[in-house]
């Protein structure tokens, strides 16, 4: 096809699509108008005062009627949408294919974990230091003496100064 004959094609469906949207634009406008005239009739304004009252009581009435009906629909949506959730819950659960979410790792220490659990009326301290015993140190007699010469020392621990005079006495 020529580029002059896709252009004249172009431009038919351009207008066809034209005219088909003002149709439609028209045909909306028509049902606003019998909607707008069924449902809300012109208001006649009333000159005495128990017509203005019995008016705004019809209207109340209209509001009132209408807010029941939104409310109605409205439960009506939200319980639809539980039993949509309650049974997408059932098909993963029958088809097994339930995959846990990944936990995010959470870095807390153990006395706020114990306080978030427990609540903010205990304040327990998991300081393990200081539930520890005190345990005092037994200084040793031994260790306080004087040391003085180190050979003297090992001699007097070492117990055996029999083998030793043995081996002294044979040499």
């Amino acid at each position: 096809m020529s580029s002059s004959r896709k252009h004249h094609l172009k431009s038919l469906m351009l207008s066809i699509a034209k005219g088909l949207l003002e149709e439609e634009e028209k045909e909306q406008e028509e049902e606003r108008i019998r909607y707008m005239d069924e449902n809300c009739p012109p208001v006649s304004m009333p000159r005495s005062m128990q017509e203005l009252q019995a008016l705004c009581r019809e209207i109340h009435h209209k509001i009132d009627v209408t807010d029941e009906e939104r409310y109605d629909l409205e439960m009506k949506v939200n319980k639809s949408n539980k039993e949509i959730d309650d049974l997408k819950i059932k098909v993963q659960d029958l088809m097994g294919k339930f995959k846990k979410p990944v936990l995010k790792k959470v870095r807390m220490s153990a006395d706020a974990m114990l306080k978030a659990l427990l609540g903010s009326k205990h304040t327990v301290n998991l300081d393990l230091r200081a539930n520890l015993k005190q345990v005092k140190k037994e200084v040793k007699e031994e260790e306080l003496r004087d040391v003085g010469d180190w050979r003297k020392n090992i001699e007097d621990k070492s117990g055996m100064d029999g083998r030793k005079k043995m081996f002294e006495a044979e040499a």
